[in-house]
């Protein structure tokens, strides 16, 4: 599997960006089109790339570079996919070539340096003093491993049972430890 080198992809969508504004490939009469040859041939001469790039610097950090520049057609030009581990072959095999997907599961990995959003939703759940907590998922799932160590260490520091909140395979579900073992409920 090839890694995601953030440098590499910062410095190819600034590239893209300098040739889309040279070429004129931006505005209203250019998104209007449907015909991807008409979108690879546009070109209204307008040599305005180094001024957009120098406008972006000054602008944007990471994550609203990628979130405004980030286009299908960088996407696809770079064979940007979603990779997904095949226990059966031991490899990683496309799972996914949806520029939405990948733009947000992008972006989720640079928002909180690609760690899970997890709050607190009672400290007293079930009115016995138990930890209840939420991820915020945000289209990846927790890692179950991580999540039941996690769960354990908590379970350590609070003494009393912990419980965890989130979505697996699209499904609500509620995963506790109790101090000895852990469990996963279905929410309805």
């Amino acid at each position: 599997q090839n890694q995601l080198n953030p440098y590499r992809l910062g410095i190819e969508l600034l590239r893209h960006v300098e040739k889309r504004w040279d070429q004129g490939k931006f505005g209203i009469d250019y998104i209007s089109l449907d015909d991807p040859k008409k979108r690879e041939d546009w070109d209204t001469g307008v040599a305005l790339g180094k001024e957009k790039i120098f406008e972006v610097r000054k602008i944007h950090n990471d994550i609203t570079f990628i979130d405004e520049f980030l286009d299908e057609d960088f996407c696809h030009a770079s064979k940007m996919f979603i990779y997904d581990y095949d226990q059966r072959s031991g490899k990683y095999i496309i799972s996914s070539r949806n520029f939405k997907e990948i733009k947000n599961q992008l972006l989720n990995q640079l928002t909180n340096f690609g760690q899970p959003i997890i709050e607190i939703i009672d400290a007293n759940f079930k009115n016995r003093g138990e930890l209840l907590l939420k991820h915020n998922h945000t289209g990846e799932d927790l890692k179950h491993e991580y999540t039941l160590e996690a769960l354990k260490s908590l379970n350590s520091l609070w003494n009393r049972p912990v419980h965890i909140e989130t979505l697996v395979e699209k499904s609500l579900r509620r995963i506790s430890f109790d101090g000895s073992n852990h469990a996963v409920e279905k929410i309805p």
